[in-house]
């Protein structure tokens, strides 16, 4: 006969099941005020990714399903990363409207860099390049080929800039921008979910502007179509919502391995052709893409600076700026695991920035219609994003550049500016100096 417990152990047994039944009742008491613990794991790894869906190569959209270059591009980020795709159409006139309102996590469709887009999100590193290109159906009363108009393409638009002669464009995209740029007399037709080819085709207009990726498959059946340009060098990457430093962050440190193994460059190659020039993502190219970035943002800065009274240079200012770039270089080196270059190479490098910015300000002509944003809720904001993700680079700059192809190649991506090829090459020399500074990494 088996004896009999001890009281005490069951006092010991029913002490143990009240406390279980308490942190039950205080598990499910939280799970009631916060949801989300109760989701699947997998919920917190969806990445939401907007998508014009209309824009092939780049992009399409049918029934949820995306395909296109940036499809394949976000595929793969994805299942390196082990998220789950969400697909979320835009229009491009809201494209910046629904970033803010954070309809989706980041934007890939081809987008091109600009300078309003900056001030709303955070672009990546570079994924391709393209440029401005016209599809011309030459009217009677322009200047035939080889005219004594020269055929360079920029002669050729502004003989087309006349009043009755019609482009048909993007509605709310860069090249509408860019039409409006180049073309002052000109009828626009800025029309909506990219339908622009059927215009061109159907006789509605004369010419469409379209770029070097697009362009040449829009041409593609069509006769009597020539092809202008490019005229612009444009920079596609991905956007993110500014919040996600994070996610902005690891898309960048991604796609620079991607073009180092290649597997993004085959990518270019299988989708977008020999009108996206590459490679994109590499140190420099990212750091002179971010360079453009910024610059492009002082004329903002300048009109900003002047409807507040500052002045264009703060010595005070400059100086935290310095400070700050020095340690998120550090700090970025230390995350690499190699040694940051000196600091005197990191103060000549961003005071070579900060140099470049200020001589735009000066040329800065503004006018009363022109916008005016705040320095402190939009500008500075914007500009500490970029300044961020330069710090990130700056550390990868490799070591043995030549100068005079790495001035070549800054004076090409900086050409749209303002500066003058004398200021491009500064900037050019400081980065070659960062490469030179180089030490052993550690081990």
């Amino acid at each position: 006969m088996r004896p009999s417990p001890h009281p005490n152990v069951f006092l010991g047994l029913a002490h143990a099941r009240a406390l279980l039944a308490g942190a039950v009742l205080a598990l499910l008491a939280a799970c009631a005020a916060r949801p989300e613990a109760l989701a699947p794991s997998r919920e917190t790894r969806v990445l939401r990714v907007g998508t014009s869906g209309d824009y092939p190569p780049f992009s399409t959209l049918r029934d949820g399903q995306a395909s296109g270059f940036d499809a394949a591009l976000m595929e793969s980020y994805a299942a390196a990363r082990g998220y789950r795709l969400e697909w979320v159409r835009f229009r491009w006139p809201e494209l910046v409207a629904d970033l803010g309102a954070q309809r989706f996590d980041m934007a890939a469709s081809g987008l091109t860099i600009r300078p309003e887009r900056s001030l709303a999100g955070r672009y990546t590193v570079p994924v391709a390049r393209n440029g401005a290109l016209l599809l011309l159906r030459r009217p009677s009363w322009a200047p035939p080929p080889g005219s004594s108009t020269p055929e360079e393409p920029l002669a050729l638009l502004r003989a087309l800039d006349r009043p009755e002669f019609r482009l048909a464009v993007n509605r709310g995209g860069h090249l509408e921008r860019v039409a409006r740029a180049h073309f002052q007399q000109a009828r626009i037709l800025a029309i909506s979910d990219n339908a622009v080819r059927e215009a061109l085709a159907t006789g509605q207009a004369d010419a469409a502007l379209s770029n070097t990726v697009e362009g040449p498959r829009w041409a593609e059946g069509l006769s009597g179509i020539e092809l202008v340009g490019p005229f612009t060098r444009d920079v596609v990457a991905l956007y993110v919502e500014p919040s996600r430093a994070g996610l902005a962050a690891d898309l960048d440190t991604w796609l620079l391995q991607q073009e180092e193994s290649g597997a993004l460059g085959q990518l270019r190659a299988r989708y977008l052709g020999p009108g996206a020039t590459g490679p994109t993502a590499t140190p420099v190219d990212a750091l002179l893409s971010a360079t453009a970035e910024r610059l492009t943002l002082m004329p903002l800065v300048a009109a900003a600076k002047q409807r507040e009274g500052q002045p264009i240079e703060v010595p005070s200012q400059e100086a935290r700026v310095l400070e700050a770039a020095r340690k998120e270089v550090h700090d970025a080196a230390e995350a690499l695991g190699i040694a940051a270059p000196p600091d005197e190479a990191i103060t000549a490098f961003f005071q070579a920035q900060m140099d470049a910015a200020k001589k735009i300000q000066l040329r800065t002509q503004t006018t009363a219609e022109a916008p005016v944003h705040s320095l402190d809720a939009e500008l500075r904001p914007a500009l500490a994003r970029i300044s961020a993700r330069l710090s990130t680079l700056v550390p990868r700059v490799p070591g043995g550049l030549d100068r005079e192809a790495t001035r070549r190649k800054a004076r090409e991506e900086l050409a749209s500016t303002g500066l003058e090829g004398e200021e491009i090459d500064r900037l050019a020399d400081a980065l070659v100096a960062l490469g030179a500074a180089r030490v052993t990494p550690r081990r």
